[in-house]
């Protein structure tokens, strides 16, 4: 019951307690509060001053700010007032000018009116003058007005013709002073510097024998040797009463080169029989293909060309055999590679580029006679077949004006195998070619009207041309030599240059008795 009693007691004091403590905590609680309301008031109030403080300030200065502004304003305004103050004066003096010019202009315009009138005036009583002049003229001379212009033109025309023909004359007096020196001395600088053999071709080949009695051995039993040599090399063999030599004529130099071969080792070896005659026949053929490719590549060597085809290596060395007019083809080609190349140093042009098509600009005729088409056609194909370069196929093709040259190595190359074949013994013609081109020169010249007589003479390398002094003047002379040269160069295929000599003699004769 005590035990009760305690517990009882002490729950008891301990609600009291807490109450008690309640109580106090809130008295505090609400005594921190009202301190803190009253800090909080304290504050808002010092914060609304100093606002009121500060907005009156920033009043202050924002007034002052407008009243500047204002101010510059005013100020600005009254400057601008003035400026148009004086462009309005500018312009009411412009406008006072302007009315006093188009015053003045009027006046003017009255009087430019009055002077066109009187001119018109005046122009057409010329005009009635100049119809009645020309009536008076007409009636005097016994011409009319056109008869007398075209007499007039004509006048003119002979007139300008003939200062055109001096001019002309002047013109290339010049040119032939500074362009034919240099001209000259560009070529001959190149020909002597190129030193080249010229061998003609023929179309024999004498085989020298150790004695006559190796004939006998040639011919073979009934013949059955001499018959299969020929048959073998396609080579006709002459055996005459010539002493110690047999001749082996054929227009194929390779074949005929074969054949020498051939039977020169069959002579050295002395077992002459129609087996033996079939493998020496080969071995040399074998041997000749294999000098064919290396005077290619000794060819494209000494001309200091470098990346050529293998194939057009082979191709070119074909030209050995190859003539043209009785020059070795492969010797012009490779001359007209060293001129074109001298040629290209002198005038600025590229070198390597002209020198590679001088060497291959006939390359055509290697295989013109196993190919259809012309040797420039045939050339272009190979070119473009082994991939040579579009500048040298345009050389290929340009070098007989089959095409028109368009780069300074074309012209070139052209020059070149013009100056290779014409070289004195370079090549040589058949009289029939001769005597053709003799006569078209002559008939060329004679087809000219004032034209007496004509001479071709130096071989075809020039033509002489005798005019009639009462149709051809002085001056005319000059115009006639340059229409008959271009007429050669359009109608004729030679080489080298011509030269068109024309003569006009007047001759007068008085005898005293």
């Amino acid at each position: 019951m005590e035990l009760w009693l305690g517990i009882v007691i002490a729950v008891a004091t301990l609600i009291v307690g807490l109450v008690v403590g309640s109580l106090i905590q809130k008295r505090t609680i609400e005594a921190r509060m009202g301190r803190a309301e009253e800090a909080a008031n304290r504050i808002l109030e010092d914060a609304k001053s100093r606002a009121e403080f500060l907005s009156k300030e920033r009043i202050s200065e924002a007034k002052e700010e407008v009243h500047r502004l204002r101010s510059d304003c005013d100020a600005e305004c009254k400057e601008r007032r003035n400026e148009v103050s004086k462009l309005e004066k500018r312009v009411m003096q412009r406008e006072e000018q302007m009315d006093r010019k188009m015053a003045s202009l009027e006046l003017k315009e009255e009087k430019f009116a009055k002077k066109e009138k009187e001119l018109e005036d005046d122009l057409a009583a010329a005009e009635e003058l100049n119809k009645r002049r020309i009536e008076e003229l007409e009636k005097v001379a016994g011409l009319s007005a056109e008869d007398a212009k075209q007499s007039l033109i004509d006048s003119v025309e002979n007139e300008a013709r003939h200062d055109a023909a001096l001019k002309v004359k002047e013109i290339e007096a010049q040119a032939k002073n500074d362009g034919e020196k240099i001209a000259r001395n560009i070529i001959t600088m190149a020909i002597q510097r190129c030193a080249a053999d010229h061998v003609a071709e023929t179309t024999v080949s004498v085989v020298a024998l150790p004695n006559d009695e190796m004939k006998g051995r040639i011919i073979g039993r009934e013949g059955r040797n001499i018959k299969a040599i020929e048959t073998a090399t396609g080579v006709e063999l002459i055996i005459d009463d010539t002493p110690e030599a047999v001749i082996l004529s054929s227009f194929d130099p390779v074949r005929r080169d074969i054949a020498r071969i051939a039977l020169e080792r069959l002579i050295v070896d002395g077992r002459i029989h129609p087996t033996r005659i079939e493998d020496m026949v080969e071995k040399a053929r074998k041997e000749v293909e294999q000098q064919i490719k290396e005077a290619g590549e000794a060819t494209v060597f000494d001309a200091g060309i470098h990346n050529i085809h293998p194939e057009l290596v082979k191709i070119l060395g074909r030209l050995k055999y190859r003539t043209s007019y009785g020059q070795n083809v492969l010797k012009h080609s490779l001359e007209v590679s060293y001129i074109a190349g001298l040629l290209a140093g002198e005038v600025g042009a590229d070198i390597t580029l002209a020198k590679r098509a001088g060497l291959l600009h006939d390359i055509g005729k290697a295989v013109d006679h196993e190919v259809e088409g012309t040797h420039i056609q045939i050339g272009v194909d190979l070119a473009k077949k082994y991939r040579e370069n579009n500048e040298v196929i345009h050389c290929i093709a340009a070098h007989h004006n089959d095409v028109e040259p368009q780069t300074i190595e074309a012209v070139l190359v052209q020059a070149a195998d013009a100056i290779s074949g014409a070289r004195p013994g370079a090549r040589r013609e058949t009289l029939e070619a001769y005597i053709k081109r003799l006569e078209q020169l002559e008939e060329i010249a004679n087809s000219f009207n004032g034209v007496e007589r004509s001479f071709a003479v130096q071989a075809g390398r020039e033509i002489r041309i005798i005019v009639k002094p009462e149709v051809v003047s002085e001056e005319a002379t000059v115009l006639m030599a340059r229409d008959i040269a271009k007429r050669i160069e359009t109608d004729m295929v030679y080489p080298g240059q011509i030269k068109v000599n024309v003569v006009r003699e007047t001759r007068m004769v008085e005898y005293a008795k």
